[in-house]
């Protein structure tokens, strides 16, 4: 798996309150979105800040998960973006043999594209994903959307 982190999921118990926040407040432009679902910011070169509702992040990681989020941080996840499938179940099998934790084993999404989650050793998540919808432009900026838009 290569040090690299493309987005960063917040996951926010009020996904409009947390829009008004980012992009209202702050003033932070979404780069793509799915209105009442998920927004994509970009925040550094090649790097996006994903915000997405609590109880659907976890239901992504772990779809019999509780419908309701337990007590404690909110929960987020760390992702990064691989071109194949080969390579999210690579960066799976290297995780676990360094001692990480799969809490969803490779498969497609309902995005459309391939990916899985494990837990490190401290418990912070990973997602590991194709995305079709992703790219970057050699001055940075990163491009998210509908999958066959890339």
């Amino acid at each position: 798996m290569e040090p690299r982190l493309d987005l960063l999921t917040l996951g926010v118990p009020d996904l409009a309150a947390a829009r008004r926040f980012y992009v209202d407040g702050l003033g932070w432009q979404p780069v793509w979105e799915v209105p009442g679902e998920i927004v994509f910011i970009q925040i550094n070169h090649g790097l996006l800040l994903a915000l997405f509702g609590d109880e659907a992040l976890e239901r992504d990681v772990a779809p019999d998960a509780p419908a309701s989020v337990t007590p404690g941080p909110p929960p987020m996840s760390l992702a990064q973006i691989v071109a194949t499938e080969d390579e999210v179940r690579d960066a799976v099998d290297r995780a676990v043999a360094a001692g990480a934790t799969v809490l969803k084993p490779p498969q497609h999404g309902d995005f459309g594209g391939y990916h899985a989650y494990f837990a490190d050793p401290s418990g912070f998540r990973w997602e590991i994903a194709t995305n079709p919808g992703w790219r970057v432009d050699p001055d940075g900026r990163a491009h998210m959307g509908p999958i066959g838009d890339a």
